[in-house]
């Protein structure tokens, strides 16, 4: 007892101070039994403890939290800056970390003028290689991304291009327009594959089947403005379902990796529906307002599927789906998928949507709408872009606020992570583009450039840069 009264001290026993903790998953499984450890232990020897504890083969690099707050120095700082009680033993959660660190972007490497329009959405392909456009002058443009130069301009849109969705095998791209046409292209060579007509007003989002349910990629889902939601096969280009059961416009459509397509509408619901016959599994109701926005917990997983983070994969289809599962359980755990939802009525609501239709919480302190969400690759952070000018960072387990990410001066349109989890980067209505560190919650970079402002910006899967386009209809890179 007087060693913990001792920890409870204003200044702590420096000889004889010692904490008796309990590592813990995310999940609440102990890695181990208690332990006896001096005040002065630091987040890298707790690192080297839990390695053995977990008898790794291989190091792994891990990040401690004790009541929520990530440990940066040592314990017994923490512990009285907190005021933590070390009556019983302290229960100290770790999460593992991605193996690779990206670097911050710091510079623009090139500014890529060639759309006469604005540009409305950006997209890196799976493996990082290559990047796609939309912009307003109709048409959809290829990038190279080792000379920095436009490689394909494609037309064959007669209204502007809203949406931009890369196959998971980086074999197709499609792009939805405001006359509510789909396009396919080859990004090998910028040909049109054809085009996919049903829908009769404008396409608000598309996503694709995830390529360990799947390979080569075939079907997508489009959600538009006409209140429904289409399944359509990329071969034939034709509709293979038509699912009807929203009353307003269909705002965003996900296809999850455990067999469902999630929907969300204006007409403030959110519906699951079983992918391979269309049929409604349930609906999610609790938002007073349009839902805006959706995100997967898995979504970063999905988008690149076998690729890994240095853009690479094998070359046999029947190791790529594996390898793709493989990626997909990763990060999924033994946990069911997530869903984040963000609506006008300036919630959001955190969900497992393959399980049950009640929330795992509501998540409250916005004071205006909901831009976008989007949960980090590792599925641990969900970040909220916000019309007040702020950025806000939420638990992507439990649905707790975390920390609010003020620097920008107009409305923060688009956020994107890099594949590490550690830094993301931020578009806005103030033309600047800012990184951020999730660790210490400050700006690492600003990025001024922009004649006006910035509507899209997408962070490379393989970390090799950031791309961003707006108003002033040119395209930027921006490179460490």
């Amino acid at each position: 007892m007087g060693e913990e009264r001792a920890a409870k001290q204003p200044r702590l026993d420096t000889e004889a101070a010692n904490v008796i903790i309990q590592l813990e998953s995310d999940e609440g499984v102990a890695a181990g039994p208690a332990l006896s450890v001096p005040h002065t232990v630091t987040p890298q020897q707790l690192e080297v403890l839990l390695n053995g504890l977990l008898q790794k083969q291989e190091k792994m690099p891990y990040s401690f939290y004790i009541e929520g707050q990530e440990l940066a120095g040592e314990l017994g700082a923490r512990l009285q800056k907190q005021k933590v009680s070390v009556e019983q033993s302290l229960c100290i959660v770790y999460m593992p970390q991605a193996v690779f660190r990206v670097r911050p972007v710091a510079r623009c490497t090139a500014s890529m003028s060639g759309h006469s329009e604005a540009v409305l959405t950006v997209q890196f392909s799976p493996n990082g290689k290559y990047l796609a456009s939309g912009s307003g002058d109709t048409t959809l443009r290829f990038w190279d991304l080792n000379t920095q130069l436009p490689q394909f301009e494609c037309k064959g849109h007669r209204n502007w291009v809203l949406v931009v969705a890369w196959s998971p095998d980086a074999a197709m791209v499609a792009s939805g327009d405001m006359d509510g046409t789909i396009w396919l292209w080859d990004p090998a060579t910028g040909q049109a594959l054809g085009s996919c007509k049903g829908h009769t007003k404008w396409i608000t989002s598309l996503a694709w089947e995830p390529a360990h349910k799947a390979l080569p990629s075939r079907r997508f889902v489009s959600g538009s403005k006409d209140n429904t939601i289409r399944i359509w096969d990329a071969s034939t280009r034709r509709c293979v379902c038509t699912m009807s059961s929203h009353t307003m416009v269909v705002t965003c459509v996900c296809w999850g990796g455990e067999g469902l397509i999630y929907s969300s509408s204006r007409d403030t619901s959110i519906n699951v529906w079983d992918a391979l016959e269309g049929k409604l599994v349930r609906t999610l109701k609790g938002h007073a307002h349009w839902v805006n926005t959706l995100a997967l917990s898995t979504e970063a997983v999905l988008r690149t599927g076998a690729f890994d983070h240095t853009g690479k994969c094998p070359r046999d289809p029947e190791e790529t789906m594996k390898v793709a599962q493989q990626r997909y359980d990763a990060v999924v755990g033994s946990q069911p998928e997530r869903l984040v939802s963000g609506s006008d009525d300036h919630t959001m609501f955190l969900w497992t949507p393959s399980t049950s239709k009640s929330h795992i919480a509501r998540m409250t302190g916005h004071v205006q709408l909901t831009n976008q969400v989007a949960f980090s690759p590792d599925g641990r952070w969900v970040l909220s872009a916000i019309f007040d000018k702020s950025i806000k960072l939420w638990d992507g387990i439990k649905g707790t606020f975390v920390a609010t990410f003020r620097y920008h001066v107009g409305p923060v349109f688009q956020v994107a992570w890099s594949s590490d989890s550690r830094l993301f980067v931020s578009g806005s209505k103030d033309s600047t583009l800012k990184v951020w560190d999730v660790r210490t919650r400050k700006p690492m970079v600003d990025l001024p450039g922009h004649a006006d402002e910035v509507f899209a910006v997408d962070w490379s899967p393989d970390g090799s840069g950031v791309a961003s386009g707006g108003k002033d209809r040119v395209l930027k890179l921006w490179r460490h």
